[in-house]
């Protein structure tokens, strides 16, 4: 049986250091401080784990309840949980709570959720994908994407990007970006579907910055690929400069004791990452 706190820290989530208005709200979860057993559980043999995945296996109670928690750490009154389909539609995340509490069965599938509301908790679930966050300086409004690698070359990231600058009344350049936990580029192995499926889709004048960020291994048509490298060439294509984008330090797979990682155990949780604007 694992051993489960009696609440979610602040120190069991990671919290984007960028310089932004107080009313925007960030954090990205790991896999600790919830209630859920193996193999969803914690770091540490025996720790409850937080998953926050209603499609993993894991006991819907268990997930019920490490939600709960989330929200409680959040103070806020729900989430706009999301059918993530690594495409690049996105929601927006008032509508997506709303019709949800109408009917609580109401599935939206989406990977990716944008509001200008106050106290919408937009969130994407991750386990090796990247959930990309964004904001303006003056939290004006937010938004969050799934960004695996379908995603990432179907073009989420930068659709997210205006979508939010539009709400926010402002320039794709005036917002921030922050890159949560991922898989890393010492990990990412990837076929050259992928590699294609991003070096078609590049802008011209980033297509050899793009074919830089895979490296080719000893296995024939393999290559290791950078998601962080990607990511920013893409946030650069929306306007957003390097300077203005945070994270991206973290390898889901390789960092055991912090994150679920599919691509290392299968079976495994999911983690959130979440954004809003302070009511």
């Amino acid at each position: 049986m694992s051993i489960a706190r009696a609440a979610l820290r602040n120190d069991d989530c990671l919290w984007p250091a960028w310089r932004v208005s107080k009313r925007v709200r960030a954090l990205v979860t790991t896999r600790n401080g919830g209630v859920s057993e193996a193999p969803y559980g914690g770091g540490q043999p025996g720790e409850g784990g937080l998953n926050l995945g209603l499609h993993t296996g894991d006991s819907p109670d268990a997930v019920r309840e490490n939600r709960r928690r989330l929200l409680a750490l959040t103070e806020s009154p729900a989430a706009a949980w999301l059918e993530q389909i690594h495409g690049a539609d996105i929601a927006e995340a008032g509508a997506v709570i709303d019709r949800c509490a109408n009917a609580p069965s109401t599935v939206v599938q989406a990977d990716a959720s944008v509001t200008d509301r106050p106290g919408a908790v937009c969130v994407v679930m991750v386990a090796d994908c990247l959930p990309v966050l964004f904001c303006d300086e003056a939290g004006r409004a937010v938004g969050a994407a799934h960004a695996g690698w379908r995603g990432l070359a179907a073009g989420i990231v930068e659709k997210t990007a205006g979508r939010v600058a539009a709400l926010a009344g402002a320039s794709p350049s005036a917002l921030r970006a922050y890159l949560g936990p991922a898989i890393g580029p010492s990990a990412f192995e990837v076929g050259e579907d992928v590699l294609d499926a991003f070096a078609t889709t590049a802008d011209a004048t980033r297509r050899d910055a793009t074919v830089a960020a895979f490296h080719a291994t000893q296995s024939k048509g393999k290559y290791l690929a950078d998601i962080y490298a990607l990511a920013r060439l893409r946030l650069a294509d929306a306007g957003i400069d390097t300077a203005r984008v945070h994270g991206g330090t973290h390898c889901t797979v390789t960092e055991r004791e912090r994150f679920y990682s599919y691509r290392r155990d299968r079976v495994t949780g999911r983690m959130a990452a979440m954004i809003w604007l302070a009511e």
